[in-house]
């Protein structure tokens, strides 16, 4: 009798322990996860409640310095395809990377204002035939973006290439407007400029008045030095 007492004691503070395991699990687990979801929430020491923010949004992919590079690189690879296609006077491959709008603008090297696609495309299907041996170099070129749907890209550029027989030279300055098109970049407005303009053009009050150098006296030498 004390034998299957002793049995049914040692059996039932079996079941009791493995049942408070149980429940102490499960009380553990549950804690575990309103931490972890409290924790998500929390502010680090020294970091400020935007900061946390903003590196939450770039860990999401939403935000931060990573996205922002992406950005500016699907600019600059826009702008690499417009001068790509300018060196190979193709006419398909430049016009693509304008935004195809009556409400384009250019404002042309010599002066001239091109408005709207069609008309732009016109121009160059006219005049890029009659082109060989087109060469341009870009220099000192600069991406500024304007939040994530729009950018400003400046340079300075030397062209070289041969129209109808004659070879040409020009250097000048570029700026050009981007704006996103869906997962694209669209330029919807170009300006460019000779990089030294004809000071005969120049108003008064643009004219540099600065005095040329004077020159620098040569000294006498002195009877029986080396020069």
């Amino acid at each position: 009798m004390l034998k299957t007492l002793s049995l049914a004691t040692a059996l039932s503070l079996a079941l009791v322990s493995q049942s408070f395991g149980q429940n102490a699990n499960t009380r553990t687990q549950a804690t575990g996860t309103r931490t972890s979801t409290a924790n998500s929430n929390v502010t680090p020491a020294g970091e400020t409640p935007a900061a946390t923010r903003t590196r939450r949004a770039a860990g999401s992919g939403q935000a931060g310095s990573g996205g922002r590079e992406s950005v500016t690189e699907g600019v600059v690879a826009a702008f690499d395809a417009l001068i790509d296609g300018i060196r190979r006077a193709d006419v398909n491959a430049v016009t693509s990377v304008y935004w195809n709008s009556p409400r384009l603008l250019l404002f042309n090297y010599n002066g001239s204002v091109t408005k709207g696609w069609e008309q732009m495309r016109k121009n160059r299907e006219s005049s890029y035939p009659e082109l060989k041996d087109v060469k341009i170099e870009v220099h000192d070129r600069r991406v500024e973006m304007l939040g994530r749907d729009g950018a400003v890209v400046t340079c300075l550029w030397t062209q070289s290439q041969t129209f109808r027989g004659t070879p040409e030279t020009a250097t000048g300055r570029m700026t050009l407007v981007f704006r996103r098109a869906g997962t694209t970049w669209k330029a919807v407005h170009l300006h460019t400029s000779p990089d030294a303009p004809d000071p005969a053009r120049l108003p008064p009050s643009e004219q540099t008045t600065t005095p040329p150098p004077r020159p620098t006296a040569t000294p006498t030498p002195k009877p029986g030095t080396t020069p």
